[in-house]
């Protein structure tokens, strides 16, 4: 039997097989479960999204349309290979496909062409989006088909699949070309050639490093002050800590964490705060000290009065 992991060990294993992940907000319990179930699982399906441009793409892929609510999948695998965790759990992404070829991804053998739809694929599979076109001129980089490949590979490693667990969409659902454009025996190639290497233990004690501290008081000044201009000093450092955390959160943009309490950190703190249950003045975005623990407790930074 075959049971995902939990959301933790999930993250974990990626982690190890060298990857980069972004969390994106709550993404531990964004799931389609109350439609169905997630599981037995039995391989990985990868698609591409017909999207250009990383933020928007992982906002479409976790929120999804109106017809077709979000989480679309897992995981969004951007162009620089960055991976983002939008959703756990049973995600829209596969649809119904071939009894045929999930029987062939069981048994680890090569799918026939998919000619039905009469099976529920979002039960059965992990899914990745891969931003592209789609198109058949939009590029693959090389660190994008090196994420695929480790993706893949970390959750067959867990699994004690082999490369033919992993499958496109289109090997799925007749009509679909996902993902074109990726030579896809090559891919399985590298996939298997992955899980012949094992991944590197990490070291039995990791030194312990020291979680940073923002004083409440000293961030409180600076969410209240005039946000100095991009390039001025930082006022006070604990700032960036927040913003950083509010950026793990999916609240921020990272391009906006620049040490600096401005418009776009308040609105976002604001954000945090109403996630936290907080309302009308009490979610103004200028932090308190409740809200801030929250924040600290999930993101790893204590807080001092």
């Amino acid at each position: 039997m075959a049971t995902p992991p939990i959301a933790d060990a999930f993250l974990a294993l990626l982690r190890a097989e060298g990857l980069t992940v972004v969390e994106v907000g709550l993404w531990r319990t964004h799931n389609r479960n109350h439609k169905g179930p997630w599981g037995e699982v039995h391989g990985v399906m990868i698609h591409h999204t017909v999207t250009k441009g990383t933020a928007n793409t992982v906002r479409i892929c976790r929120e999804g349309y109106e017809a077709l609510p979000g989480p679309l999948c897992h995981g969004v695998i951007a162009k620089d290979g960055t991976v983002h965790l939008v959703g756990y759990g049973r995600a829209n992404h596969a649809g119904l496909g071939d009894d045929d070829v999930l029987t062939a991804v069981k048994t680890e053998t090569a799918p026939p062409k998919a000619n039905e739809a009469n099976t529920d694929g979002n039960r059965a599979f992990y899914g990745f989006e891969c931003e592209n076109l789609g198109d058949g001129k939009d590029p693959w980089p090389a660190a994008q088909l090196e994420a695929i490949e480790r993706v893949s590979a970390a959750i067959c490693r867990y699994h004690r699949w082999g490369p033919r667990s992993v499958i496109r969409h289109l090997d799925w659902q007749p009509g679909k070309v996902d993902p074109r454009g990726v030579d896809w025996d090559a891919m399985q190639d590298r996939i298997a050639d992955r899980l012949a290497v094992p991944v590197p233990k990490p070291p039995a004690k990791p030194p312990a490093v020291k979680p940073p501290v923002v004083d409440l008081s000293k961030l409180i000044a600076a969410a209240k002050s005039d946000p100095p201009k991009r390039g001025t000093p930082i006022s006070y450092y604990g700032t960036k800590t927040v913003e950083q955390a509010l950026v793990k959160e999916g609240l921020l943009a990272a391009s906006l964490a620049d040490g600096h309490f401005g418009s776009s950190t308040v609105t976002a703190y604001a954000a945090w705060q109403r996630r936290c249950g907080f309302k009308g003045a009490d979610a103004n975005g200028i932090p308190g000290r409740d809200s801030l623990e929250r924040l600290g407790k999930r993101r790893g930074f204590t807080v001092t009065a």
